[in-house]
């Protein structure tokens, strides 16, 4: 088969019912309606019409779960989720092998084009890329929202929920996101983990986006790289109510 495969997180957190979830009488966030149709059906369609990727797998607890739209996700494999998404990414990463493209099932604005520009951009030789939005382009897609940014010397960005990792060996990074989120709730520790002098550069607003990715390539001895989303809106993803609204307004209005 051609094509790049890629990997759809649509699992929920271990131990916690998702609030979109309750609230949209769904046993999964992936599986509330946008736009008149499921969000993880949104991505799938947008990965396949790219053009670019051969192979889809979706990692989900229970497979049970996507019974009412299998039929109209066609030809994908189902995945076991872990525990939380960083063990899931490596548990596929295993399975699948590389080169991997990693997105998440409410990124429920993706578009095909946008897959192709995440692809077409990578940096040469990077085992590991993060699709980033610059908040201009977010500002200038969605002038009034209000995104969470990570704030560089050099300018703020927020993620885009697209991650590739070109080679097995970006494994170690995926080890030392687990590393994180396992330390999530002991900012101490994670501070340990990640290293003291990034952290400070990056509270005192003296990091830049190039250092950072350095950083993390000199934790993990891989080269890492970014790709500057051209659209804004790859940065939207349905997170709470707010990003929901904000997101059947945009499909509402013709806007995506």
């Amino acid at each position: 088969m051609s094509g790049i495969t890629a990997l759809v997180l649509a699992g929920s957190r271990q131990g916690a019912a998702d609030p979109l979830a309750v609230a949209g009488n769904v046993s999964h966030k992936a599986l509330l309606p946008v736009g008149g149709q499921a969000m993880i059906l949104r991505v799938v369609t947008a990965l396949r019409a790219s053009g670019r990727i051969g192979r889809i797998a979706i990692s989900i607890e229970s497979p049970q779960a996507l019974a009412p739209i299998i039929g109209l996700l066609g030809d994908v494999e189902i995945l076991p989720a872990a525990s939380g998404p960083s063990k899931s990414v490596a548990e596929a990463l295993d399975l699948l092998g590389a080169p991997l493209l990693v997105t998440t099932a409410d990124h429920a604005l993706l578009q095909p084009e946008w897959v192709r520009q995440f692809l077409d951009d990578q940096p040469a030789d990077a085992d590991l890329a993060i699709g980033l939005a610059e908040r201009k382009a977010i500002l200038a897609a969605l002038p009034n929202t209000r995104r969470t940014y990570l704030k560089f010397s050099d300018g703020a960005v927020s993620g885009c929920n697209l991650f590739y990792l070109r080679t097995l060996e970006a494994r170690r990074a995926v080890v030392l996101w687990q590393r994180l989120e396992a330390l999530r709730k002991q900012p101490l520790h994670m501070i340990a983990a990640f290293g003291v002098w990034p952290l400070i550069r990056f509270a005192t607003g003296t990091l830049s986006k190039r250092a950072a990715l350095k950083h993390i390539g000199r934790k993990t001895e891989l080269a890492v790289g970014a790709v500057e989303m051209k659209n804004g809106l790859a940065a939207v993803d349905v997170d709470k109510l707010q990003d929901l609204e904000l997101v059947e307004e945009l499909f509402r209005t013709g806007r995506i």
